[in-house]
């Protein structure tokens, strides 16, 4: 297991220097909180450096198996830049490469599923006419915005679905994927025209999260703190609203929802994000004398599903407070590559009886948890110094003696 965590990167951005994560991998961080990753290696009695691109473009756990596979290919006499992009998977064309990926997903619970004869069917009706012939190497943003533009608008859910198989695809074929990928999402984004926000569009893309997370961190009260913790833990409503301070364990940074408090009766981890914590910590001084609830209303008990819709409302967003499970579901698929079962499991969705044996014996804690970092960061990268914990107005505590301290483990 490497040296490094978000929460070291995070804090090595403010001093330049050299950052050894281990096994060769180095994060070298320059004025302006620049920084990239190099692969550094012994072999033949010299020492040589290899450049893995930008923290920006490669995260962590890319930077680590890039670092491994030039390590590997260096030990068997191949050129390492060949092992990161095998001549081979970048001379299918897409079509090729979506059966592929599709194929690749037999061990899934999706496979052969009506969900998978349907995401087929999108691609041979949506997609295929327009990229199918097409080498993976050569689909760029433009294309995927030519392809969608007929039904962005007149099918946006359709549309958004099948940008993400794409994305998905071109991330599966491509050996730079991870990288190819943190920049075309946003590229496609901008050649698009905006969707529009009524009847069932209820999911806001993923992209438009940073800027109103800005906007709500801006909003006093309950409800926006409320809505905070639900964007950052992917949560559903009730499990926030109902949250209480007995349920978090802030120093292992987990939040155990009970199993009588989740729909599918089922105790459920949740991984807490280094900022989520600093937002849950935040909170302990106007914590509400008497009440254990993390988000208690004027009359004490929890708040009511109306008051986060009415913060949308307010904010002129037409989606739903569920619909932000949509959007880091979206998020996952496009901007990770952690296997899809690990967001499921982060959503706490129903286990599929095909993975139900895996998921007895792992409820992907870790995995999870590296996916949350990623999501809140993400999210909150718009904040000034990303920090969530701002968002705790100082005008919500309240007048009178000072509240019991913070909870036993905060």
């Amino acid at each position: 297991m490497g040296r490094l965590t978000q929460a070291h990167i995070r804090a090595a951005l403010q001093l330049s220097g050299k950052y050894h994560d281990g096994n060769g991998l180095i994060l070298v961080v320059g004025e302006n909180e620049s920084a990239s990753w190099i692969a550094r290696v012994q072999h033949g009695g010299k020492r040589r450096e290899y450049g893995l691109g930008s923290l920006r473009a490669v995260k962590l756990g890319e930077a680590r198996e890039k670092a491994a596979l030039i390590k590997s290919a260096l030990v068997a006499g191949r050129d390492p830049y060949q092992a990161l992009r095998p001549p081979k998977e970048m001379t299918r064309t897409f079509r090729e490469a979506a059966l592929a990926f599709l194929e690749a997903k037999a061990a899934d619970a999706e496979a052969g599923s009506s969900k998978q004869l349907q995401q087929i069917s999108w691609l041979e009706t949506y997609a295929f006419p327009a990229l199918g012939r097409y080498q993976v190497q050569s689909i760029d943003a433009d294309a995927i915005a030519a392809c969608l533009r007929p039904i962005w608008t007149k099918k946006p859910e359709t549309a958004r679905k099948v940008r993400s198989l794409i994305i998905r695809t071109l991330r599966f074929a491509r050996p730079d994927g991870a990288l190819f990928i943190g920049t075309l999402g946003p590229a496609v984004a901008d050649r698009l025209p905006a969707q529009p926000r009524s009847g069932n569009f209820e999911a806001m893309p993923y992209a438009e999260m940073p800027a109103f997370m800005t906007k709500l961190a801006g909003k006093g009260g309950m409800g926006p703190l409320a809505l905070h913790l639900v964007i950052m833990t992917a949560a559903r409503s009730g499990e926030v609203r109902g949250a209480r301070w007995e349920e978090f364990d802030l120093d292992a940074a987990v939040w155990t929802v009970p199993a009588e408090r989740m729909k599918g009766r089922r105790r459920h981890r949740v991984p807490l994000a280094p900022a989520t914590v600093e937002h849950l910590r935040a909170l302990a001084p106007v914590r509400r004398r008497g009440s254990d609830l993390l988000f208690p209303a004027a009359s004490g008990k929890p708040l009511s599903d109306m008051t986060l819709t009415k913060i949308l409302r307010d904010m002129n967003v037409h989606g739903t407070v569920h619909g932000f499970r949509s959007t880091f579901r979206d998020w996952a698929a496009e901007q990770t590559s952690l296997p899809g079962e690990v967001a499921e499991a982060a959503l706490a969705h129903a286990v599929p009886k095909a993975v139900e044996a895996a998921y007895r014996r792992t409820d992907f804690f870790d995995k999870r948890r590296e996916l949350m970092d990623g999501w809140v960061e993400f999210v909150t990268s718009g904040l000034p110094g990303a920090r969530i914990a701002a968002v705790v107005q100082p005008k919500m505590v309240r007048r009178g003696a000072p509240k019991r301290g913070a909870p036993r483990h905060a």
